[in-house]
């Protein structure tokens, strides 16, 4: 079930509003539970069954870990902890991985095979198996830090893992970050404040999706249909289209989540703050995915020394760390080269000191070449394969003139072109400027001003899920 779908906002939203304020305290988690095991499932359908394995095997798991953290026995709980991470991972692995392993070890064997050696597995990818994995292993590990106790319910640890505004692409809500609100649902008396803070933003989120984002997606799906053919301008088009898309399309239901999550009462942590305002790719990595940057810096990086070693390691650690990021994003040679690609550059801000340089100093340029950088990442990460990247590439170097191909200039309408525009403007805003914490401030000035901005655009965003000319989050296939 997709946010910007009639059977989510006209349906199962209300619906599952109603019957949160309806219900005594005491049942509001296992209501959440199962109202998000169900979202999951309509979409899932029977592999719904390695979600609730995974939800079975950590709550287990904290159990035990904090049993035998009681009884002083450190060794096992921490052989514990190590035993579910290693399992989430072969579950994330299997999964996800094993496809892409297979077809690498046959193309490695097929220098001697004229055919697969390995028959090549027919496996179907769990909706959301990297946000629920990480869920997973950010319980058992936090429990065994004692950042936060175990949950003794089933229930409510399954609402922390099921929670269906953020299930399928986050935030990647930590559980140290929200077991105390679970524990303590917020009075009756504040959920009409909660709401009238949550709905904005969730409006917000929707605008961002169904009025940008898949907008321009016919354009960026047309550059790369056949990127072969593409001339330089057809080649920038698609790939400032993409930046765009991605953008409205991942922030916009980050947006959703968090608004969805305050009409319940929770407070989500921020995931995007202006990424394409940055001034270097250091700082745009602080403002781009943040719950998923922040995830791997306190539970990979930060362990394996961080930049309290030398350079040499810290270095070392960064590409580690880089090289996971890109490969948590997909099982695909783009998505690995992606993810090398903002690690060396991360690594040469390092050395070169621009990392550390102060925001101000030179930030038009700076901004303007740290966008560029993330516009030539973009086409790695939205490219099937490195022949259709490298067409890409080679295509916005090209200096080739020439008409459009003809199926760009069939999705270059006026809403699309409208869209792109919009969505390229919005780059040139203040970097302070953050309409998703705007609309959830103080109901005066500005906030009270984008609410009703984002209230009258609202209708025009009903119409087009209404229209059916939606298309669901890029991030749910991850």
């Amino acid at each position: 079930m997709v946010f910007s779908s009639i059977e989510f906002l006209w349906f199962f939203m209300p619906l599952v509003l109603a019957a949160y304020v309806v219900v005594p305290p005491r049942g509001r988690n296992l209501l959440l539970a199962l109202v998000s095991v169900v979202f999951y499932a309509w979409g899932a359908h029977s592999i719904v069954v390695v979600f609730l394995a995974s939800i079975g095997l950590n709550y287990v798991a904290g159990r035990l870990i904090g049993r035998f953290k009681a009884r002083g026995e450190e060794g096992l709980a921490r052989r514990v902890m190590w035993g579910a991470v290693v399992v989430n991972l072969l579950i994330l692995f299997t999964w996800k991985y094993t496809v892409f392993a297979v077809d690498q070890l046959n193309s490695a064997l097929g220098l001697f095979a004229a055919d697969d050696v390995i028959p090549v597995p027919s496996i179907l990818l769990p909706i959301g198996i990297s946000f629920f994995t990480f869920h997973g292993i950010s319980y058992v590990v936090d429990v065994a830090r004692e950042s936060a106790p175990p949950m003794r319910k089933l229930a409510d640890y399954t609402q922390y893992m099921a929670f269906f505004p953020q299930l399928i692409a986050g935030p990647i809500v930590r559980y140290h970050q929200i077991d105390d609100q679970i524990r303590h649902p917020p009075p009756r008396s504040q959920r009409l404040n909660d709401f009238a803070e949550g709905f904005p933003r969730f409006a917000l989120g929707l605008c961002k999706k169904v009025l940008v984002a898949d907008q321009v997606a016919p354009i960026a799906d047309a550059a790369w249909s056949d990127p072969s053919g593409l001339t330089m301008a057809g080649a920038w088009i698609g790939a400032l289209a993409f930046t765009v898309q991605i953008y409205f399309d991942f922030s916009g239901y980050s947006d959703m989540a968090i608004g969805l999550a305050r009409m319940f009462g929770f407070r989500f942590p921020e995931n995007f703050d202006r990424p394409y305002s940055a001034v270097s790719m250091t700082d745009f990595w602080r403002r781009w995915h943040i719950t998923l940057s922040r995830w791997f810096r306190d539970y990979v990086y930060i362990p394996l020394g961080g930049s309290r070693v030398s350079q040499a390691v810290t270095v070392r650690n960064l590409m580690i760390i880089f090289l996971l990021v890109g490969f948590w994003h997909g099982a695909a040679w783009p998505f690995v080269l992606w993810g090398v690609y903002n690690g060396l550059l991360l690594v040469g801000e390092r050395l070169s000191g621009i990392a550390t340089m102060p925001d101000q100093r030179l930030a038009i340029p700076r901004r303007a070449i740290t966008f560029l950088l993330a516009v030539f990442g973009w086409v790695l990460f939205r490219s099937l394969d490195l022949a259709q990247a490298g067409d890409v590439y080679t295509a916005m170097f090209s200096f080739q003139t020439g008409p459009l191909p003809a199926a760009l200039d069939d999705a270059l309408v006026t809403p699309a072109v409208l869209a792109l525009i919009f969505g390229l403007a919005s780059t040139l805003l203040p970097r302070e400027l953050v309409m998703g914490r705007v609309v959830q401030d103080k109901w005066s000035g500005g906030p009270l001003a984008a609410r009703i901005a984002v209230v009258a655009l609202l209708p025009f965003a009903a119409i087009t899920v209404a229209a059916g000319s939606f298309s669901p989050f890029l991030y749910f296939q991850f």
